[in-house]
């Protein structure tokens, strides 16, 4: 038993959902609630404790198990989630070495003395020297005491030791203090605090923990406004968005995120009740910071930076680091909706939200696109008179951004835009475009492409597709492994083989996940709500399996980072438990083939092998291959899900439940349903169309 399975078998699913949704209710086979996702007055959310299984049939539109539900509530991810509800269960995670717990101990102590600092600024600023610092924040700032208590904000008096005589007075070290970024050490050897005279705002990591300090000046004649911690052991700037501990649930349940400059802004942000707004450290988005959010939270991306020349800069430099970040896992597509706020009268965010608070919603929904942004900002200083040369110039510059758009109308729409705003012909600007830029706007859209003959061969592992075990399945002996290390592990009859299939695809061709995902958005077209629900993006709810789940999401968020290769990060970060599951995935073709036989015929298994490889060169797709085998298991998940609402449809006309809006909603979801299987049917048969005569062996 995994890991995983163990902490689940240890902790009752519905009991635990109680816990955090006390009006879950049994409702029949089924308990019923109303979501703790979104507010609603009639219970849409489902537990169904034989498969171990959650679903929201409403506004939700999704489900998992008890590790998605921790995920979800919690805000936390897999990792976390693993941590947490092991320590719950007693199950013991795989020990550290003795190298990782050093390292662990030693940023845990960092951290804890950062607390402690974060204390003593606080209580400094409750004292009566921090007395002219709370009239200034109540008055001057409109920050109110409940959220300087929130945001653990301090002072650091004007002196060059205070700080020090109180870390040593608990016991900390002046290296230790030095190496936390709170003090530091002149050429001379004297150790002094970093932090005089200044508003402390303390910088959280995603769980919450202080790992920094933003210093704000109280002295106008002060060189330096803010002084930042500097980079340590537990502190790096470009991996940390401010306040995302605090907006991450908000940010998830909006799927929407507004990035601004300042710490000063999410505060003020977050006392009005706008709770998705966090800050990039430094002038620029990093790569990371975007990883952070998209897609990984958020599906849009409002930056709303100051509206000074400095912050338009900023902003042109971020969208260029989004564009480069997530062409890397789109395929060149901009698969995020990422948009720019503009402030009126020149404002930054803190300013308007103290004036005009009431009026933020309205403004970020009428944040402009990508295109209306750069383009005025790039020809802002155009002469009506500007050379050709200079036009080119821009155009260069420009259609990398305006042709990463995901879909092909906004594109054109891009292109179009531009080419008026320099009097030149759509042909003349495109054929500008760097040569290591695809003419997006030449190429078919993948839905045409479903009407092309389907590959005529079989993919390996598909001659049992839905995992009925093979009459010799008990006496077959485990085989030898082909290749030396390694030893493949038999298929388990009792995993679905198409589950298995479609994720070891994934698995060695991570790229081809944004590709199906893609697909399934064209098939919803315009339609929000089948794009939102049944033909959303393929994801652990399209597995049965809960190890497949894990794996699933532990892809996912591969693609989400950039440090390591997906297949490394996985290997990584996943369970030792897993690594059996990981492995069987992985094995390939050849070493399974001979599993298969038990090793016998080598000679003859080595030749169909190679005949097989050619003739799949000629006739097979992997990725046409995958397509139609990832709608299948959505076609599986559907199916699933409306078994659950007919359930609840029955109950409903029943008399159990009188709200008629309650009943028009599973209604429409059994409608968006059919509607999505419909969609993917004529996908399928598209598929099925018998193949042109090809050349074989």
């Amino acid at each position: 038993m995994s890991v995983t399975d163990e902490i689940k078998a240890r902790i009752d699913l519905v009991s635990y959902v109680q816990r955090h949704v006390p009006g879950l209710k049994k409702a029949g086979r089924n308990h019923k609630a109303c979501c703790p996702f979104h507010d609603e007055r009639t219970p849409s959310f489902v537990v169904n404790p034989a498969r171990g299984s959650w679903y929201c049939f409403g506004a939700c539109a999704e489900g998992g198990d008890l590790f998605s539900f921790a995920q979800k509530f919690h805000g936390w991810d897999f990792r976390e989630a693993l941590r947490e509800l092991a320590a719950e269960a007693g199950v013991e995670l795989r020990p550290q070495t003795p190298a990782q717990r050093q390292r662990s101990d030693r940023l845990e102590h960092l951290r804890s003395l950062l607390a402690s600092a974060a204390e003593q600024y606080q209580r400094a600023l409750q004292a009566a020297g921090g007395a002219a610092l709370r009239d200034y924040l109540q008055r001057q700032r409109g920050i109110s005491g409940e959220t300087v208590k929130d945001f653990q904000l301090g002072y650091a008096p004007d002196s060059w030791d205070f700080m020090l005589r109180a870390l040593r007075a608990i016991g900390y070290a002046d290296d230790d203090i030095i190496a936390a970024g709170i003090a530091a050490r002149s050429e001379s050897g004297r150790v002094y605090d970093r932090f005089r005279n200044r508003l402390m705002i303390p910088i959280q990591d995603e769980r919450g923990r202080v790992v920094a300090f933003g210093g704000r000046a109280l002295d106008a004649a002060d060189n330096a406004k803010y002084i930042n911690s500097p980079q340590s052991e537990v502190f790096d700037k470009s991996r940390l968005l401010f306040g995302l501990h605090r907006a991450r649930r908000a940010i998830r349940e909006q799927e929407q995120a507004v990035i601004v400059e300042g710490y000063m802004d999410v505060i003020q942000a977050h006392q009005a009740g706008y709770t998705n707004v966090v800050a990039q450290m430094g002038t620029t988005m990093t790569e990371h910071q975007l990883r952070l959010l998209a897609p990984r939270l958020a599906e849009r991306i409002v930056l709303a930076l100051d509206a000074d020349p400095a912050g338009q800069n900023a902003t042109r430099r971020s969208l260029d680091v989004a564009r480069a970040t997530l062409a890397r896992d789109f395929g060149g597509k901009q698969a995020v909706d990422i948009r720019v706020l503009q402030i009126p009268a020149g404002k930054d965010p803190d300013d308007f939200l103290r004036e005009r608070a009431d009026e933020w919603d309205a403004l970020v929904a009428k944040a402009r696109s990508i295109a209306d942004f750069v383009i005025d900002l790039e020809t802002m200083e155009l002469p009506p008179d500007a050379s050709l040369p200079q036009r080119r110039a821009i155009a260069h510059n420009l259609l990398p951004l305006l042709l990463a758009a995901e879909d092909d109308l906004f594109r054109q729409e891009n292109v179009q835009k531009l080419a008026r705003r320099l009097r030149m012909g759509e042909r003349d600007l495109l054929a500008l475009l760097p040569p290591q830029l695809p003419n997006y706007l030449t190429k078919k859209s993948l839905t045409p492409q479903l009407d092309q003959p389907a590959p005529d061969l079989p993919p390996e592992y598909w001659d049992n597709e839905y995992g009925q075990a093979p009459p010799d399945a008990e006496e077959m002996a485990p085989a030898p492994a082909v290749m030396a290390g390694r030893k493949p592990r038999q298929r388990d009859s009792a995993k679905p083989i198409a589950e298995a299939y479609c994720l070891r695809l994934f698995l060695q061709n991570p790229s081809l996940l944004p590709r199906v995902n893609r697909i399934l958005r064209e098939l919803a077209g315009r339609d929000e709500a089948l794009m939102a629900g049944p033909l959303g993006d393929i994801g652990g709810e399209d597995f049965s399996e809960s190890a497949f789940r894990i794996l699933m999401a532990q892809l996912q968020a591969s693609l989400n980072q950039h440090e390591k290769e997906p297949l490394e990060f996985i290997k990584s970060s996943i369970d030792s438990s897993l690594e059996a599951e990981l492995g069987f995935l992985l094995v390939d073709d050849l070493e399974a083939l001979a599993v298969s036989v038990q090793n016998r015929f080598e000679v003859d298994l080595n030749d169909i092998v190679k005949r097989r490889h050619y003739r799949a060169r000629l006739v097979f797709s992997i990725e046409d291959d995958l397509l139609q085998r990832a709608l299948q298991l959505r076609l599986a998940r559907l199916d699933n899900e409306r078994m659950e609402l007919q359930y609840l449809q029955e109950e409903a006309q029943d008399g159990t439940e009188t709200d008629e809006e309650h009943l028009q909603r599973i209604n429409r979801s059994i409608m968006l349903s059919l509607q999505a299987k419909a969609k993917i049917d004529r996908a399928l048969g598209l598929m099925a169309k018998p193949a042109q005569p090809t050349m074989t062996l």
